[in-house]
């Protein structure tokens, strides 16, 4: 898609939530590729953490970053799958004020190029929360490169056009 040269990069400040009952700061290779692409791309790490697949703290660690006015986006990877562990999109569903669609029916058909019919044990989603962004990946290193590469890297992107969410934020508290 394309990106106007004329128009000026806002960095997005993004936290990174994994949702893991086995991953360590030390082995968050998913987390560790996120972090990769979005400071790359020019965004701030605004905070990040790792959190045991447990809906309370997800929800927890989610509303301490909404609230939290140097946060403007947040994005999960692990938990979407669908075990009896994986509950980050139920998690995500407390907090949200609007759903964005859109997103999960985008990451599984982008997802289908790489992994084929397997996607559809993918409940990627995201959602809008209080002003905040919350988009939430697969724990796969191949998932959240799918995910940032084809949707989040230009939809971050305040050039990208014709439109982008960056564009939307001073929106999002509208009535």
């Amino acid at each position: 898609m394309p990106i106007d040269p004329d128009a000026e990069f806002l960095p997005v400040r993004i936290a990174v939530l994994t949702v893991s009952d086995t991953r360590s700061p030390a082995d968050d290779r998913s987390g560790d590729t996120l972090v990769d692409r979005l400071t790359s791309a020019g965004h701030i790490l605004a905070d990040r953490h790792i959190v045991r697949d447990d809906s309370d703290m997800i929800v927890a660690q989610l509303h301490r970053w909404i609230d939290d006015p140097e946060v403007d986006c947040i994005i999960t990877t692990g938990g979407t799958g669908v075990t009896g562990r994986d509950v980050t999109p139920e998690a995500i569903e407390r907090v949200q004020d609007k759903p964005i669609p859109g997103f999960g029916e985008l990451f599984r058909w982008l997802s289908f190029q790489s992994i084929g019919t397997s996607t559809v044990q993918s409940r990627a989603c995201a959602c809008v929360t209080r002003g905040t962004y919350i988009f939430a990946l697969p724990g796969s290193t191949g998932a959240v490169k799918d995910g940032w590469d084809g949707i989040l890297k230009d939809q971050l992107d305040s050039r990208h056009k014709p439109c982008n969410f960056v564009e939307l934020m001073p929106r999002l508290l509208e009535r």
